[in-house]
């Protein structure tokens, strides 16, 4: 997303474009999959003066403004990445933490028969499998 794009969208909510909201989201679009740490960590490259509840209050906005999106990929902080993406299924190794992503399409019978038997809907781009990458697979089955 442009500057000026962003600049709207804020204007439009009443709402202006800071040097901070704009680093954030740049960081959240140049690191893929990140924690708000792994955000502010990025950012402080640059702005050392940001803090964390910043990077928090700023990914909460770029979420309500549809530009951002969450997951949990474990139990810690949730992973934030642009919206624009596809929706994805994410693929967590347990050994070396890397994330990959997956086409939801393998998911959807799973979805439907969920739908069909229970009534449960899933939200498919917040699914998440924990095992070991090809890099990392001579670790255990899970």
């Amino acid at each position: 997303m442009s500057d000026s794009s962003l600049a709207e969208l804020l204007r439009a909510r009443g709402l202006r474009l800071t040097a901070q909201r704009q680093l954030i989201l740049q960081a959240v679009l140049d690191l893929g999959h990140a924690t708000p740490e792994q955000v502010h960590t990025a950012v402080r490259e640059v702005a050392a003066g940001v803090n964390i509840t910043t990077i928090y209050r700023t990914l909460e906005l770029l979420e309500r403004l549809g530009l951002v999106t969450h997951t949990h990929l474990s139990h810690g902080s949730p992973t934030y990445h642009a919206a624009g993406e596809d929706q994805h299924v994410h693929l967590v190794c347990r050994d070396c933490g890397a994330i990959d992503e997956m086409d939801p399409e393998l998911m959807r019978p799973l979805a439907e028969q969920l739908a069909r038997e229970r009534g449960f809907r899933v939200d498919i781009g917040h699914v998440s499998f924990f095992g070991h990458c090809a890099r990392c697979g001579n670790g255990s089955q899970e």
